[in-house]
């Protein structure tokens, strides 16, 4: 088998560690020639993960079409805003019959679009298009941490191929029919983080992490209902479970951007000093736009756009937030229509 991963960040170069030591033949893309050519020569990245040791199985390249050329089936683990350019590059090159898994949580700026839907667009047949989403973080991934994760597939058959391509003995692998859920669920969940990145940097507890997460769940599941997902994914690994990993652990981007801005930084000085893109920046924008344009209220949402890039301070949208008129908690869930 030969895989093509198109993105050697972090993710890209975790998950060619992950199915090199599979013994499936790697083709990186890396956009940078000289992580390429630190891949081939010292099987390290030279910017992510840089203490991961990748198997001689990985080989990677700078050109797309060396990449995706005869692949078995495509990885696209880019970040979103990257998705529609990466598949518009590799078009040319690909059969229409091979599998493509995406990676990246979020949703178009723009068009309101899932990653699956930008995919098939620019490459079509939508039967042979996948999402992955769980709690993975790169760097306990690449190093054989204990994971689990879900494959979200149009076709069934094309889940099982995805599936089995991916489990590993530290990394288990389900699968759910819910792509809309699985999708929606891996972005949005990002907003949040930002979110209680945000409380952690204002120097708030546990109560309010806790809160924040929890209505921030409410938000994403009502979200997804009103897109025709099932609200039991939220409760799975694609919601829940990577909503608690991304809004408290050391290596969530996203946590720690909302951490930084609720300290006086931006999304700009973020991104210069970590050489990171934090997902909850773009979509808190493109997620915020969807929920206004179908109609659904995300208050936390809204807020976390309007630090980032309306002035508004963290402090003000705790007043926003805990000044909304009182509700009850089972409406807006995603369970009835009423939203709150």
């Amino acid at each position: 088998m030969r895989v093509a991963v198109i993105g050697a960040g972090s993710w890209g170069t975790a998950v060619a560690w992950l199915l090199g030591g599979k013994d499936i033949e790697v083709s990186l893309w890396a956009r940078e020639t000289e992580i390429a050519e630190s891949i081939n020569a010292v099987h390290r990245n030279p910017h992510f993960l840089k203490d991961i040791v990748l198997p001689s199985s990985v080989r990677s390249t700078p050109e797309i079409a060396d990449a995706v050329s005869g692949a078995d089936s495509v990885v696209v683990v880019t970040p979103s805003h990257g998705v529609r350019g990466v598949a518009e590059q590799m078009q040319p090159f690909l059969g229409n019959d091979v599998p493509v898994i995406d990676l990246a949580k979020g949703v178009e700026q723009g068009t309101g679009m899932r990653m699956t839907e930008v995919l098939e667009e620019v490459l079509g047949n939508r039967d042979r298009l996948a999402a992955l989403s769980g709690p993975n973080h790169a760097e306990e991934v690449s190093k054989g941490v204990p994971s689990a994760t879900v494959v979200a597939a149009y076709s069934e058959a094309v889940g099982k191929l995805f599936q089995d391509m991916f489990m590993a003995p530290t990394f288990r692998v389900y699968t759910n029919p819910d792509v809309v859920g699985v999708e929606l669920g891996g972005a949005s969940k990002n907003v949040i983080a930002v979110a209680a990145g945000m409380s952690d940097g204002l120097g708030f507890g546990d109560n309010t992490k806790a809160t924040l997460m929890t209505r921030g769940l409410a938000e994403m599941s009502r979200l997804g209902s009103h897109q025709g997902a099932n609200t039991l994914t939220y409760m799975g690994l694609a919601g829940m479970g990577d909503l608690i990993v991304t809004c408290t652990s050391r290596h969530s981007r996203n946590r720690a951007l909302g951490e930084w801005v609720a300290k006086g930084g931006t999304v700009e000085s973020y991104a210069t000093e970590t050489n990171m893109v934090a997902e909850g920046a773009t979509s808190a924008v493109s997620i915020d736009d969807l929920a206004h344009r179908i109609g659904i209220e995300m208050p936390i949402t809204h807020q976390v756009r309007a630090i980032l890039y309306e002035g508004h301070s963290a402090s003000e949208a705790v007043g926003v937030l805990m000044g909304r008129s009182a509700a009850d908690e089972l409406r807006g869930m995603g369970l009835v229509e009423d939203e709150g």
